[in-house]
């Protein structure tokens, strides 16, 4: 998972007293978020995956999930984002993180659906065992 170097805390109060944003930025530009694209391509190195099998086992469409990887598509569905997820074999904290990242609602799990994928993603389930249980107690597919 993507580490910053400051808190979100600590960036907020160097940014209220700062009299020169630019001078601000500068100093702080490792602390900004990075493109979706890089971050997933950071994951992948980080958990040692390769991008084409993640994107098989994912179960997006081959075109749209390497535009993702790519950049080219920069903003894709909750659900397209924990597909890729689930198919990367990330914990329920990494998935919450890229969620977030992905500037998506993270998991909650007063939502039915949302606290089946929770339980698949603890039990390690695949995009297509996640399918089979969400289809099995009447909740909508991934990608349906």
């Amino acid at each position: 998972m993507l580490k910053f170097g400051k808190s979100t805390d600590e960036l907020f109060t160097e940014l209220k007293t700062e009299k020169n944003p630019g001078d601000w930025r500068e100093r702080n530009r490792e602390e900004f978020v990075l493109p979706l694209h890089e971050y997933l391509k950071k994951l992948l190195e980080e958990k040692n995956l390769e991008r084409a099998k993640v994107i098989e086992e994912s179960g997006l469409n081959r075109e749209y999930a390497y535009h993702i990887f790519s950049g080219k598509k920069n903003n894709p569905s909750r659900q397209k984002v924990l597909a890729l997820a689930i198919a990367m074999g990330l914990n329920l904290d990494e998935v919450q993180y890229l969620l977030r990242y992905a500037q998506q609602g993270i998991l909650y799990p007063r939502n039915s659906w949302d606290a089946l994928i929770i339980s698949a993603i603890e039990q390690k389930l695949s995009v297509m065992q996640t399918n089979e249980l969400l289809n099995s107690l009447g909740e909508t597919i991934f990608l349906s």
